[in-house]
């Protein structure tokens, strides 16, 4: 198509608005990604798109752009102010991240053009002001913007003109089904419509026949994840579940592992053993827990959110404790690192009995000529047995009582920090002194023994013999980053040698303000856990 083809070259072929272009500059966007070239040039032309791109593949400039630059043309028409896009998204954290694209983008325009978040705020009566005042572009989630429809603090169906449906397969899945179709009453009979996803799913066909009209499928030509010069994947096989947490103990104590990691696990009970045992050793950790509100899950960092989508900023490494139940999980999950042009490293752990999981994605990701993403990791835990017996005395700290309470804390402070529930502890002054005065009777107990590693129990090296000197050399710093060093490529004549410690590990890509030298590694940063079950990743 000739229009994609233009698009190819870059954004100033699209005919684009120049403050858009100008916006797109300032975000460093040199080229078009593959679903922006294919999608902006058909959206511009008025076409229904039913799109289909990967996380962290710029889906949201692939819809932002042309939704902007519909708005600047109707601008210049002399019309009356009102709401003629609506962008529909599957969680309050994802709206967030949407609307601050749509504002970056239209940076250059904002005094045109103005961006109303239904997201940001809890209750109806403290939106209703931002919708008085028509803004062009209404982000929100379907209950959300159907409540306001509701209310009559919104109203489409005489001024809609383009409707997106961002992560339409979450949007089903999240169990929005019903609201859309309700939603669908209350916009006008034509209008323009937009329909995003990482999946094609046969829900996600149902709602193809049910919004767009005539759409164009878009299957843009790129791999599913990043390439092998953005993101190195490794297998790492583990005989026991006790390897399992040996090895992440020696990844986050000997900082091989460097920069912030996401950890996900099968089960929400794991979630918190992993947190508890992490935290045995000094290692931050936070469990993302989908079963608390949006607002207790991002805690202190906003960067994190339990849905797919987020945009999990400076994330090095993604490490996949156990195998993932699909393939489309394990995409999700590594799409989490090496986004935009970042580097990153995925590690997936699998036992014996996951192995045969871990083969159906290995396949079903390989490349054309059939050769695996998945590069092997054998790591030499001989190297590392030193550890063990602390690794073992945390695990035993981290008992299923414990787990208990930890999820039963983490209910507590909610309710503790509940706007709904503070009138109510005013009136019952005795529940809330009773509620925070109540102490976890079977808590894991932190040993201070275990935040350090002391030297004798960091692996060395070997050295060649000619190397050995009778007199003990000065005392140094060992050289962890060796640790895991390949052996250099051996010459069919050199002489057999002992092996020299276990492969090198990935080295992570560093967090803004982390240097890159191997020789000085920074501490592992916040190592969030996130709950990752059957349909949810």
């Amino acid at each position: 198509m000739a229009a994609a083809g233009n698009a190819a070259a870059g954004f100033e072929h699209m005919g684009l608005d120049p403050r858009l272009l100008r916006a797109v500059a300032e975000l460093g966007w040199a080229t078009p990604t593959a679903i922006q070239a294919e999608a902006i040039p058909l959206a511009l032309e008025g076409r229904d798109l039913l799109a289909r791109a990967r996380t962290g593949s710029g889906k949201t400039g692939a819809y932002g752009l042309p939704l902007l630059q519909h708005l600047l043309r109707a601008k210049e028409v002399a019309q009356a102010q009102a709401v003629r896009a609506l962008v529909l998204v599957p969680s309050k954290e994802l709206g967030q991240q949407v609307t601050r694209s749509l504002r970056e983008l239209a940076a250059f325009c904002a005094r045109a053009l103005r961006v109303a978040d239904l997201c940001a705020h809890a209750d109806l009566a403290a939106q209703r002001p931002v919708l008085m005042e028509k803004p062009d572009v209404v982000v929100g989630t379907p209950g959300r913007v159907l409540a306001h429809l509701g209310a009559r603090n919104l109203s489409l169906r005489h001024s809609l003109e383009l409707l997106v449906l961002d992560e339409a397969d979450l949007l089903l899945s999240f169990g929005f089904g019903e609201d859309i179709k309700a939603l669908l009453c209350h916009l006008p009979r034509i209008y323009q419509a937009l329909l995003v996803s990482a999946t094609f799913s046969p829900e996600v066909e149902a709602l193809r026949e049910l919004v767009l009209h005539n759409p164009v499928t878009l299957c843009p030509p790129e791999p599913r994840l990043p390439d092998a010069s953005r993101l190195r994947q490794f297998g790492v096989r583990c005989e026991t579940e006790e390897e399992k947490f040996l090895l992440l103990c020696a990844l986050l104590k000997l900082r091989l592992l460097r920069g912030r990691a996401l950890l996900f696990v099968s089960t929400l009970a794991r979630c918190y053993r992993l947190k508890l045992f992490l935290e045995q050793f000094g290692v931050p950790a936070c469990a993302l827990n989908s079963q608390l509100p949006a607002r207790s899950r991002k805690g202190k960092d906003p960067e994190y959110s339990v849905a797919r989508g987020i945009d999990f900023q400076n994330v090095a490494a993604v490490i996949n404790f156990d195998v993932p139940p699909s393939v489309e999980s394990y995409i999700h999950r590594v799409g989490r690192t090496a986004r935009a042009d970042n580097p990153g490293t995925a590690l997936t752990f699998a036992l014996p009995e996951e192995q045969d999981a871990l083969a159906r994605i290995e396949d079903a990701l390989a490349g054309e000529n059939g050769e695996s993403m998945l590069q092997p990791y054998k790591f030499s835990m001989e190297e590392i047995e030193g550890l063990r017996y602390r690794c073992r005395d945390a695990m035993r700290s981290v008992t299923k009582q414990a787990v208990k309470e930890a999820r039963l804390r983490e209910i507590k402070d909610e309710l503790l920090n509940s706007e709904k529930l503070k009138v109510y502890f005013e009136d019952n002054p005795r529940d809330l002194h009773v509620l925070r005065h109540d102490k976890p009777l079977h808590p894991a107990i932190v040993k201070p023994h275990l935040r350090n590693v002391p030297e004798y129990l960091v692996p060395r090296p070997q050295q060649p013999a000619a190397e050995l000197q009778v007199r003990p050399p000065p005392p140094q710093a060992p050289d962890r980053a060796a640790l895991l060093s390949p052996p250099p490529p051996r010459h069919p004549t050199d002489r057999a040698h002992p092996a020299g410690g276990a492969p090198r590990p990935p080295q992570t890509a560093p967090t803004s303000g982390e240097g890159r030298g191997v020789s000085a590694p920074s501490p592992p940063r916040l190592c969030p856990i996130k709950v990752a079950r059957d349909g949810m990743a």
